[in-house]
């Protein structure tokens, strides 16, 4: 697939197929994440793959509507470091997205879990006081793909020169 088939196809998957990811695939995912940009070259993320079933299980109680963590074969931990970039959020969110891309490009189906207890996670995870833990990433090949969902008009969003200015 082109990137931009791949950017427009990807879907959030919540259904995983009951089957291992290997090792190199993970591995083929976390390197796309790794090349992602970052503030002045810093690449603040560490990641750490999750296989172990009791664990992921403690995370989906964390996550409010990540209840799907549990099933899914694998799962990534996000960790970005304040200490080195200011806009490790940022740059994080870079390396999920590459992260992302790359597994659909793969066959694999991911899902950004946004909303769950940091704070608890990182102490399952035994990820420093210091450190963020910016998402948790579950993996898997997809049981189902969802129907795309509708997006706006490049004419509704787009302004030229100015915000509101709908033509030049």
């Amino acid at each position: 697939m082109s990137i931009i088939e791949v950017i427009k196809k990807r879907r959030s998957i919540r259904k995983f197929l009951k089957k291992d990811v290997p090792k190199d695939l993970v591995l083929k995912v976390l390197d796309a994440a790794r090349w992602a940009p970052s503030s002045k070259n810093s690449q603040p993320w560490e990641f750490i793959i999750i296989r172990d079933e009791e664990t992921k299980g403690k995370l989906a109680k964390l996550a409010r509507y990540g209840w799907f963590i549990a099933d899914a074969p694998v799962v990534i931990a996000v960790v970005t470091d304040p200490q080195k970039s200011y806009a490790h959020l940022i740059d994080g969110a870079c390396a999920v997205q590459n992260l992302m891309l790359a597994a659909w490009e793969l066959g694999l189906g991911t899902c950004w879990i946004g909303t769950m207890d940091r704070e608890e996670a990182k102490k399952i995870l035994g990820v420093p006081e210091s450190l963020h833990l910016l998402t948790v990433i579950p993996l898997g090949y997809p049981e189902k793909i969802p129907i795309p969902p509708s997006r706006k008009a490049l004419e509704d969003i787009v302004y030229y020169e100015n915000y509101g200015r709908k033509n030049l």
